[in-house]
């Protein structure tokens, strides 16, 4: 299996503190794969790093083979990422989001218009592109989010805690959104977590504690 995203003994310090140490995983192409971990033990700091936000302090981590401390550029051209704030403009409608989002990746004209049209498809909101966003239901405007940071056709798509603040129909459906995403377009999907039931749906899922890693399997082979 190809490695999608690789971290190799990578380690963050602030100050004295380690939020990282000694970290090293792969995630291979078309995986969902999942962090997880209690506040506080290095999910966000390893997301930073992965989306090219955060240098490490030491060992190294690669997106689609590139270094994402010296070839950042070439990494963000593979990236797709969604951070746990929101950063939609409630005012604007869905596709003058994407065409905002669009125009900021460099995108003009009619590839604009025809990815942000799959965009949206692909996260079942191509009927609601003329809709203001503040309209939209949380699990829906997640989906706007997410369907924005694929019109640059990502190979990897970096996911921060993407169900906080979603009833439970909602986190389903985006679940089934994703899972549907990996299978159409093999999308690799890295997304950070605190709930039990987001994990157990990733083929496999890391478990950080206090800035290491803890164990990396199957949820099958985690619950056993």
């Amino acid at each position: 299996m190809s490695h999608a995203v690789e971290t190799h003994a990578l380690g963050r310090n602030f100050g004295p503190r380690a939020a990282l140490s000694g970290v090293t995983l792969s995630v291979g192409d078309g995986e969902m794969f999942g962090l997880l971990g209690p506040n506080g033990s290095g999910k966000t700091t390893l997301f930073r790093i992965l989306s090219t936000l955060l240098a490490p302090t030491s060992g190294l981590a690669r997106i689609g083979g590139y270094d994402v401390t010296h070839e950042a550029v070439r990494v963000r051209e593979h990236l797709g990422v969604v951070f746990q704030s929101p950063a939609l403009d409630p005012q604007l409608t869905v596709a003058e989001n994407l065409r905002c989002a669009g125009n900021l990746y460099g995108l003009r004209g009619a590839d604009l218009e025809d990815r942000l049209r799959a965009s949206a498809e692909a996260l079942d909101v191509a009927n609601r592109l003329g809709d203001r966003v503040q309209t939209l239901s949380g699990g829906l405007q997640r989906r706007v989010e997410i369907a924005k940071s694929l019109l640059p056709r990502p190979r990897v798509l970096l996911l921060d805690e993407p169900s906080t603040g979603l009833d439970p129909a909602a986190r389903e459906g985006l679940r089934a959104a994703l899972e549907k995403l990996r299978r159409d377009a093999g999308v690799t999907v890295v997304m950070t977590t605190h709930l039990l039931d987001e994990a157990e749906q990733c083929d496999r899922v890391a478990v950080l504690y206090e800035g290491r890693l803890v164990a990396c399997e199957t949820p099958p082979a985690l619950r056993a």
